[in-house]
């Protein structure tokens, strides 16, 4: 070794750690992916993700400026998905390859393509596309959405990304689109980092939800770009995966949305406790409604905090839940009826729901635009409690195409509309509301 010049040293020391680098980065086409955007690569793709966990974690690199379309694909621990410009991964159009689902037992709300369960340390970066291939799951389109296949107890439509007790999960860069059902949705998944993504999903697809946080914790969504026909954010808890406890601590800033259900959701599915939770920075635009607390189950929904936001709504469609409120906070007991997934609504054995307390809710530096006003009701008195207003300021348009005067109580038991003159707030059996200026405008 004292031979051997300090030039000579450092470089056999590069040349190694190059060489240790370049083994940790598993090409998709050097396990057989023809990424020609016809050939079915999910084997190959597997194949890649595969060797790359059992060899202790690295990157699978998806080339630039290949189309890589795939059937399901599971992931694995220690991997990290690597996307290079102008590359994308593509969901095959065949409903047949779809077979296994995204909510265990229950069937009838669609298929897993990407999926991952019991995983730790996985990640999903780079600049290239993970494409749904929504609309080829689609039937006719129509001015406001597209048809629903008929279906029963099954649904083949694939959501994009579905992981289940996953642990320390970063997803950040890439653009995820055109989903045919939810497109990222966290099941019992503990610290989960997702920034400065652009999610597009066709604003005509319903069920399209863009970010689903289901019975999970320490979750940060930051600087993403989202556009969704569903709700684009939304924290529930589910009841196939009660399990996994509540969902809490999350923080959400930074992002811009756009929904024509809902942008920012809290419900409606929760049989657990929603907890701890911040939307900070965030902008609303063109959304048929912006901020919604819809609690349709037993579980409770508390410590909540949404801060200097700016909310834009318009009633675009009576398909939609919603009529353009900007501000929306409920607790009604959920509706029974003979819907697909209805056995999946309620505890085993019930016929019928009960719907939990919703407490110390804070609206603050809130500015909006809309066609109708802050709806905040319950179908018992005191079952919503603590709510502040504090520098809400709400400017009122006239509605634009759809008559004006009701505000939306769906989904619930019993009459799902309240018939009343537009208002800037309406409200409906709340304990102990705070309003710290509240500026009402009428252009």
């Amino acid at each position: 070794m004292k031979n051997i010049s300090f030039i000579t040293l450092l470089f056999l020391l590069l040349a190694s750690c190059a060489g240790q680098h370049d083994s940790t980065i598993y090409s998709v086409t050097d396990f057989g992916a023809a990424g020609d955007g016809k050939t079915d690569d999910a084997a190959a793709i597997q194949k890649a993700i595969d060797r790359c966990s059992e060899n202790g974690g690295g990157t699978v690199l998806f080339p630039a400026g290949k189309t890589f379309m795939a059937g399901p694909i599971h992931l694995k621990s220690f991997v990290n998905l690597h996307f290079e410009p102008n590359s994308m991964l593509l969901a095959n159009p065949d409903e047949a390859v779809y077979n296994e689902s995204a909510f265990g037992d229950n069937r009838g709300e669609g298929m897993m393509w990407l999926s991952g369960k019991d995983i730790e340390n996985i990640s999903i970066s780079g600049t290239g596309t993970i494409d749904g291939n929504g609309v080829a799951f689609m039937g006719k389109e129509l001015d406001d959405s597209y048809e629903l296949k008929p279906v029963t107890d099954f649904d083949p439509r694939p959501h994009v990304l579905t992981l289940v007790n996953a642990r320390k999960v970063n997803i950040s860069d890439v653009t995820v689109s055109n989903s045919a059902y939810w497109t990222i949705h966290l099941v019992g998944c503990y610290d989960v980092a997702i920034s400065d993504i652009s999610l597009l999903n066709n604003l005509k697809i319903r069920n399209g939800d863009g970010i689903d946080i289901d019975h999970s914790r320490k979750v940060r969504v930051t600087g993403c770009f989202i556009e969704s026909g569903d709700d684009c954010i939304c924290l529930k808890n589910r009841r196939e995966f009660e399990e996994y406890g509540p969902c809490e601590d999350v923080v959400v800033t930074n992002c811009i949305m756009t929904s024509r259900s809902c942008a920012v959701k809290i419900g409606s599915e929760n049989m657990d406790a929603i907890r701890r939770v911040l939307f900070d920075n965030c902008i609303i635009t063109k959304s048929n409604r912006g901020i919604g607390i819809q609690n349709r189950d037993e579980g409770t929904v508390s410590d909540v905090t949404f801060s200097n936001m700016t909310v834009d709504c318009r009633l675009f469609s009576d398909v939609w839940w919603g009529k353009s409120e900007p501000i929306y906070v409920t607790s009604y007991p959920r509706a029974r009826g003979n819907h697909k997934d209805a056995g999946w609504r309620f505890p085993k054995g019930a016929t019928k729901g009960a719907c939990g307390e919703v407490s110390d809710i804070r609206f603050i530096d809130i500015y909006s635009t809309s066609e109708n006003g802050i709806f905040l009701g319950c179908d018992e008195p005191g079952k919503i409690r603590n709510v502040t207003l504090d520098n809400v300021d709400l400017t009122l348009l006239k509605p634009a195409q759809y008559e004006g005067g009701v505000f939306d109580r769906r989904p619930c038991e019993g009459e799902g509309f309240i018939k009343a003159p537009s208002s800037g707030i309406y409200t409906e059996n709340i304990e102990n509301l705070n309003i710290n200026r509240l500026n009402i405008h009428r252009p």
